[in-house]
């Protein structure tokens, strides 16, 4: 009698690590959406509606790979999680903060990415491809906003216009806001 493994089973191994990158994203969106707040108190309505939004992308991130590890037979779980910071020191700061961020998450991306190439989890692995280029645009995307702070330096007529350019980049955020009549 032959046996047969069922083909979109998970490792426990692989389930573990994407387990601990759903926390990872969970923790990032949560980050975001603090720093969202800040920003939003301080004036930066623009920068907060750039955040929300991102915050909102890395709540999708942390959704897809929960419903993968379900569809293939393992069993994810909601991560409990540390609170994020609720205040910090400046805009520029934020943004750094950001981009160490992003580098964690690549970091981890990567290395389940090495576990699926080590356990010839092809599934896992054609899987995490997505999330390795989202993280080149995350970064990039971090980066070029650094690069516009690092020229702007504390001006506040050029902190009103990256404002404003990165309140364009959110387009519409979700969620209603207290001057919509909620």
């Amino acid at each position: 009698m032959v046996s047969f493994v069922k083909e979109n089973m998970i490792s426990k191994n692989i389930e573990k690590a994407l387990q601990q990158q759903i926390a990872l994203e969970a923790y990032s969106s949560a980050y975001y959406l603090s720093m969202a707040s800040w920003m939003d108190v301080e004036g930066f309505e623009g920068t907060a509606a750039f955040l929300y939004k991102q915050s909102d992308e890395e709540r999708m991130h942390m959704l897809k790979i929960l419903h993968f590890i379900n569809d293939n037979d393992g069993h994810a779980v909601v991560p409990q999680m540390d609170a994020p910071p609720v205040t910090f020191e400046n805009y520029h700061n934020c943004f750094q903060r950001i981009l160490e961020q992003e580098q964690s998450v690549t970091a981890s991306i990567h290395s389940l990415v090495n576990m699926s190439l080590t356990e010839k989890d092809h599934a896992a692995n054609n899987f995490l491809q997505w999330y390795v280029f989202e993280q080149i645009e995350e970064e990039k995307q971090v980066k070029t906003i650094l690069n516009k702070l690092k020229i702007i330096g504390n001006d506040g007529p050029g902190l009103y216009l990256l404002d404003n350019e990165l309140g364009k980049l959110a387009g519409p955020v979700i969620g209603v806001s207290a001057a919509d009549g909620a």
